[in-house]
């Protein structure tokens, strides 16, 4: 189960906040092995002041730029995560016109063990 948090600049119409979730599942689906409906999104917007992403370090990026957060179990392979995020930066770029410069994308990896689905219970816990 991947958890994903979208923090971006305030201002996108729910249509391409929208736009934006459904990238970052459809990437995941076809490149990190992530079974269809294990869809667990939270986007959340800021205003000015409030996400500080430096426009400068290792590229140059816009105050348009988001952060992408997935939290999910580890053990994918270098490969796979490379191909996850440039999935979603060209996604991006093609639906919603965000420059692949604009992508932050970070990933925390935990052990199966670490979710609950809900009903108190630890379903992936072997």
């Amino acid at each position: 189960m991947p958890l994903v948090r979208i923090d971006l600049p305030a201002g996108r119409p729910a249509q391409e906040r929208t736009a934006i979730a459904d990238v970052v599942y459809e990437a995941m689906v076809a490149t990190a092995n992530v079974p269809a409906n294990d869809r667990f999104v939270v986007v959340s917007e800021h205003a000015a002041g409030d996400l500080i992403l430096d426009p400068h370090y290792l590229l140059d990026r816009s105050p348009a730029s988001l952060i992408i957060q997935i939290t999910l179990n580890q053990g994918r392979s270098l490969e796979v995560k490379k191909s996850l995020y440039r999935a979603i930066a060209d996604g991006l770029h093609e639906r919603v016109g965000i420059a692949v410069d604009d992508v932050v994308i970070s990933l925390v990896e935990v052990p199966k063990e670490n979710w609950s689905f809900g009903g108190g219970l630890a379903q992936y816990a072997d």
